[in-house]
């Protein structure tokens, strides 16, 4: 599949991550037509190579990536300035990649997860399961530290070319609300059963080279 190029207004161009070669072990039921990622097959989707030691560049400095929502095709900011409680909430608002929409995908091989630190704030992204109402499980870039409220699944679908994000501490699937409005139109909230469509699915941008 040939990669994706943007032409940034920063004049960096960054290539769309293609289909990965193989599955990776999966920490739930896997949705159909979907496979698991593992970091070993974004390193090779994005060129990393290993070092003359056997250690790729991207054990050593997690991948940055930019994800872009399929349903409204905007890009997920950290919304840094927001006050509390929705400080660093995650929105697909943008039009265009900036710092606050750079998000570092960060490998645990024991648990086989990801954890995703917001670069615009330098916190990690978490679920807040204690939320209640319209922000239940909203997605907020808001934690020093990764406990079980930061892990991350990946999932890769080759024929759609198209990826999802499951939160491993409710496994529910992260989904657009492309439906709200006001501040938290677009908002990212970890509340899918099952990858029902454009409003669970993102393209991803490697920006790390």
């Amino acid at each position: 599949m040939t990669s994706v190029l943007l032409s940034l207004s920063t004049l960096v161009a960054v290539s769309a991550l293609a289909a990965p070669a193989a599955q990776a072990a999966p920490q739930a039921p896997a949705p159909s037509g979907w496979e698991a990622v593992s970091a070993a097959e974004l390193q090779a989707i994005a060129g990393v190579t290993a070092d003359p030691d056997g250690v790729s560049a991207a054990e050593e400095e997690p991948l940055t990536l930019a994800l872009e929502s399929v349903k409204n095709a905007k890009f997920v900011t950290t919304e840094v300035n927001y006050a509390a409680p929705n400080t660093g909430a995650l929105r697909a608002r943008s039009a265009k990649i900036g710092g606050w929409e750079n998000l570092s995908f960060e490998w645990d091989e024991a648990t086989q997860t990801y954890a995703v630190r917001s670069l615009a704030n330098n916190r990690y992204v978490t679920v807040e399961q204690n939320f209640t109402g319209a922000s239940e499980n909203l997605l907020r870039a808001r934690s020093t530290s990764v406990g079980g409220w930061e892990r991350f699944i990946l999932w890769h679908h080759e024929e759609l070319d198209r990826w999802a994000l499951q939160s491993t501490s409710n496994g529910l699937f992260v989904a657009m609300e492309n439906g709200y409005t006001g501040s938290l139109q677009y908002a990212l909230r970890a509340r899918s059963a099952d990858i029902t469509g454009s409003w669970e699915e993102f393209n991803l941008y490697d920006l790390t080279i």
